[in-house]
């Protein structure tokens, strides 16, 4: 069989392209002091199945694009969803892309609500 790997979704937001991240333990040849490496691969996915999070295999084949020389074999494991963010102190959540100012602002908000809550 070919060069096959395995490993995860990182990314899907491309049409047809997924990017995935394979981790592995190494040790040091000197030091004998061991630490994981990641290494990104870029693969051709046909139908636009895979998804992020989700576990995959992917075979080497020939070159499709500058980036890419890898193929979506099968996916191997789904995700099981997403995480959403949130501000542990007060349980604001939070934008995607925010400042300090509009975190400041959101904490504010949280603290009036819960004093006229307790009042």
């Amino acid at each position: 069989m070919a060069h096959t790997l395995i490993g995860v979704v990182t990314s899907d937001k491309r049409d047809k392209t997924i990017t995935v991240s394979i981790v592995s333990r190494e040790t040091h040849p000197l030091y004998r002091k061991q630490y994981t490496k990641t290494r990104k691969y870029t693969a051709h996915d046909e139908k636009n199945e895979a998804h992020e999070g989700d576990r995959v295999q992917i075979a080497m084949t020939r070159p499709l694009s500058k980036t890419k020389a890898y193929t979506l074999v099968k996916i191997l494991e789904r995700s099981h969803g997403k995480v959403e963010l949130k501000d542990d102190v007060n349980n604001v959540e939070l934008p995607e892309k925010v400042g300090a100012d509009e975190i400041a602002e959101a904490k504010k908000s949280a603290k009036t609500k819960e004093e006229g809550e307790e009042a």
